[in-house]
């Protein structure tokens, strides 16, 4: 049991998120890369609200060290800042949908 706290206490964040700009209608993808896996209580927030698997809203994870959150068809109150945590871990960056501006 202590090693395996130990082993997760040591995890780090190999790759953060990074900011993403948009257009309406696009998809938004934040992948965040952890030392290894078996990181616990991920969880992905959009300002301050946790965001859950659904249709619009696709959570992943790959080898167990690289999670990764799709927003689908975003709008403009989408814009916000996305957040990764896990455990004592915490990424986030900047979601910026941009308005498609018709011509005058």
């Amino acid at each position: 049991l202590l090693l395996l706290c130990h082993a997760e206490e040591a995890a780090v964040i190999v790759s953060g998120l990074r900011n993403t700009d948009v257009f309406v209608g696009e998809s938004a993808t934040f992948t965040c890369e952890v030392s290894h896996p078996g990181v616990k209580n991920v969880q992905w927030w959009l300002d301050g609200t946790p965001l859950h698997n659904n249709l619009v809203t696709e959570i992943s994870e790959q080898d167990g060290r690289i999670h990764t959150l799709t927003l689908n068809d975003v709008a403009c109150h989408d814009s916000g800042t996305v957040t990764f945590r896990a455990g004592s871990l915490i990424s986030s960056a900047k979601l910026l949908v941009k308005g498609i501006s018709l011509p005058e």
